[in-house]
């Protein structure tokens, strides 16, 4: 059985995560877009694992957006997303929070209908190790 640990950006909130992740999922979908800001959510889910809340659970909100199963849940301070056990029977872990390495590689893109129109040829964007100067 694995253990992860994790925290928020700013500290408040620590955990830890006993047992294994069924599956990694990279979501495109809207919903994710907008509670991330980003391209996609990248979460861990998990039927089994049980989550302990180390420090700062009171800091700890949950949203639902209303007529659908999408949930989050974030640090009240700093905003960074935390584990959500809103999903009956589930686990979901965004993959960012935890400070321990995930071995599992992600499972599947999901809703790759819903791809940002920026996210194509990514493979062709310079990278660097930094912040370029």
């Amino acid at each position: 059985m694995s253990e992860h640990l994790g925290t928020c950006l700013c500290g408040t909130v620590t955990f830890t995560i006993q047992g294994d992740f069924d599956c990694f999922y990279l979501c495109h979908c809207r919903h994710c877009q907008k509670d991330t800001g980003s391209a996609h959510g990248a979460n861990l889910f998990s039927q089994s694992a049980q989550l302990t809340w180390l420090s700062g659970a009171q800091a700890v909100t949950s949203f639902t957006l209303n007529g659908t199963r999408h949930s989050k849940s974030f640090c009240q301070h700093c905003g960074s997303a935390l584990p959500n056990t809103q999903a009956e029977g589930m686990l979901v872990v965004p993959a960012g929070c935890l400070d321990t390495p995930v071995a599992l590689l992600p499972s599947a893109h999901l809703f790759c209908a819903s791809k940002a129109a920026w996210e194509t040829d990514l493979d062709r964007v310079p990278c660097y190790e930094k912040l370029p100067q």
